[in-house]
Parts: C-alpha cells; sequence; structure tokens
C-alpha cells in the first residue's frame, strides 16, 4: 500500500502544505511517520478523505460542517445540513432572478429616456427602489447535476469578481524571525507571539502589524524543506532581545485581497487579477520565489490577539493577502 509525502500530495490535489496541515489540526484528515522517514506520509484511506474535503469546499461547505459530515456513521446530520445549505442557495438565486428582472426593467426605462433624450434618473423611479430595497444580495450561485469540471468554472467565475483594493504600505521598521524546517508557520508564529507579549508591544505601539512570508519557498530545498519568516512593525528605536532581528521594510505599492484562514489557494486568484489589470502590473522582487517574489501574508489584528494570549473569543483569521505591483507603462 503506497503512502505519499506531503510535497506529493500538494501537487496530486493543488492544495498547499499549510491547508493539509490545518485540516490536520481540525482533525479532518491525519499523517503518519515512518521509523526511517522524518516526514508526514498519507495512506490511500487519507487522501480519499481529502478528496471528499476538496470537493465540499468547491460546493462552498464550510469546514466545521465538513468535519461533521466526515464523522457522520448515519448521515443524518449531513442531511439536515445539506438541505439547510441547499435552501439558502434557493434564496440566493431568488434574489439573483429579482436582481435580472430590475435590471431589464432599467434597461428599458434607460432605453425609453434615450429615444426621448431625456434622462433617466434612477433615485426618483420609486417602482426600482423600493424592489431593489429588500434585496437578499447572493453570496455565490451553483446549478444543479454539475460535474467537477463545472464546479471549478463556476468556482473561477465567482473569482473574476475578487473585491481587491490597492495599498500603497509606508517604509517602516520591523522585528523579523525566520526558520527554516517542519511546521515553519508554527514556529516563527509561537517565536514572534512570545516577542510580542514580553515586549508588551501593543501598548508601545498599538498600531503594529504583522506580516509573513516563505522564505524559502517550498520546492528551493531538496527534502520537503522551506521556511517562513514573520514581519511585526516597531518603533524605530526599539532595542529587541534575540532571535529576533531588526529590519527595514521599504514598503511599496500592492494589489490586496482579504480571505480568510485557509483559503490560500486565492493566490492564484489575485494574481490572475493583477496579470489582467490594465493599469498595473506585478513587480515581483528579483529574489523571486525564494521569498514568494515579494508577496506578503498580513495577519489582520494578530498584534493585538496576542498581546491578550488569543483569547477564544478573538477575531476569525483573516490575513491580506498582498502581491507587489506597480503602474503599467502606456
Amino acid at each position: 500500500m503506497e503512502n505519499f509525502t506531503i510535497s506529493q500530495v500538494s501537487k496530486m490535489y493543488d492544495v498547499t502544505p499549510r491547508m493539509l496541515r490545518h485540516y490536520e489540526k481540525l482533525g479532518l484528515i491525519k499523517a503518519s511517520y515512518r521509523e526511517d522517514y522524518a516526514y508526514r506520509m498519507y495512506d490511500p484511506e487519507t487522501l480519499r478523505c481529502l478528496q471528499q474535503i476538496i470537493i465540499l469546499r468547491k460546493l462552498r461547505i464550510p469546514l466545521k460542517q465538513i468535519a461533521i459530515i466526515l464523522g457522520d456513521e448515519s448521515q443524518k446530520e449531513s442531511l439536515l445540513l445539506l438541505q439547510e445549505n441547499l435552501a439558502q442557495l434557493d434564496e440566493e438565486i431568488a434574489s439573483l432572478s429579482l436582481i435580472r428582472s430590475i435590471l431589464k426593467q432599467f434597461i428599458s426605462r434607460l432605453d425609453e429616456s434615450v429615444r426621448r433624450k431625456t434622462r433617466f434618473e434612477l433615485l426618483e423611479d420609486s417602482t426600482l427602489t423600493e424592489i431593489a430595497s429588500v434585496l437578499c444580495f447572493p453570496k455565490t450561485s451553483l446549478k444543479e447535476n454539475v460535474s467537477m469540471n463545472d464546479l471549478s468554472k463556476a468556482e473561477e467565475a465567482l473569482n473574476k469578481s475578487l473585491n481587491v483594493r490597492i495599498l500603497l504600505l509606508p517604509p517602516c521598521t520591523v522585528a523579523s524571525y525566520q526558520y527554516i524546517g517542519e511546521k515553519p508557520e508554527e514556529k516563527v508564529g509561537d517565536t514572534v507571539s512570545k516577542f510580542v507579549q514580553e515586549s508588551r508591544l501593543y501598548e508601545i505601539k498599538p498600531d503594529a502589524r504583522l506580516f509573513g512570508f516563505n522564505h524559502p519557498n517550498p520546492g528551493i530545498l531538496e527534502g520537503n524543506i522551506y521556511g517562513y519568516e514573520d514581519w511585526v512593525t516597531i518603533p524605530d528605536d526599539m532595542e529587541l532581545p534575540e532571535p529576533m532581528v531588526k529590519k527595514k521594510f521599504e514598503g511599496g505599492l500592492y494589489a490586496v485581497l482579504t480571505i480568510r484562514f485557509p483559503e490560500f489557494q486565492f493566490w492564484e486568484s489575485l494574481s490572475r487579477w493583477v496579470d489582467e489589470n490594465p493599469d498595473y502590473e506585478a513587480n515581483y522582487s528579483e529574489l523571486g520565489l525564494e521569498i514568494m517574489g515579494g508577496c506578503l501574508e498580513e495577519h489582520l489584528n494578530w498584534v493585538h490577539s496576542a498581546h491578550m494570549g488569543w483569547p477564544e473569543n478573538g477575531f476569525d483569521g483573516q490575513i491580506d493577502l498582498m502581491l507587489p505591483i506597480k503602474r503599467r507603462q502606456k
């Protein structure tokens, strides 16, 4: 019975190693370790479970519900959950239908105004504004009886409507820590969290922010080893304890997309958005893949949460994906 490494599984199913470890942490999948091999291994039964997770995620099923579905032997609770999700989709479809109807009326009245050479004022049309005011705007829409290919196309279509914003980061001083080895994000996060708490950084600098990036990126080193580095903004004159290192960040212009952890598949969507943008283009670092091309992941509200000792009722895990850009030459 063949087992697979985390790197092999990541490539086979187009799932990041970080997402696989997150699924493990939630108890959705399990990894094993051989005595003669130091890294995670996944058996065929785990891969089968992963395939189910991927399909359910493409159907926009939340991870908490997926955990229930995978552990539901009678499948009665799964049935209820999916029926609730279907009901929500029906509401969204009804909203889309209503939006379509309003747009048709809008077009009709605009067409009439153009022919009469008068100006149509939307806010003065009481019928349209009254209908629009009760709309339940849809989150997504899916067809019934769709294949995996159809689901991927639907997901791609949804990604095209990304809420990307343009952000200029000013130069700043950061406290940096890098770790190369197993679970680098967790190792770095624990170290920087300890620094935030012991230095009382939030009290000194309540606007402190936390950025992270792969360093080096997966695939640069042999043996599935890679690293992660965190930057937390600090006062310029702050003295740092080991192993924290002070660095100067030059700042720059970024295309930014907010995600919920661990939806890192949206990196590809953000990259495509930049590639297709008529005004901006990517401005990747000369170090290339070694540091994710200069891309950053800002963990929102991280410094405050670390300062408070990671309370259970803290902020949800939101992350800004930040891709460096510059103006296109016209």
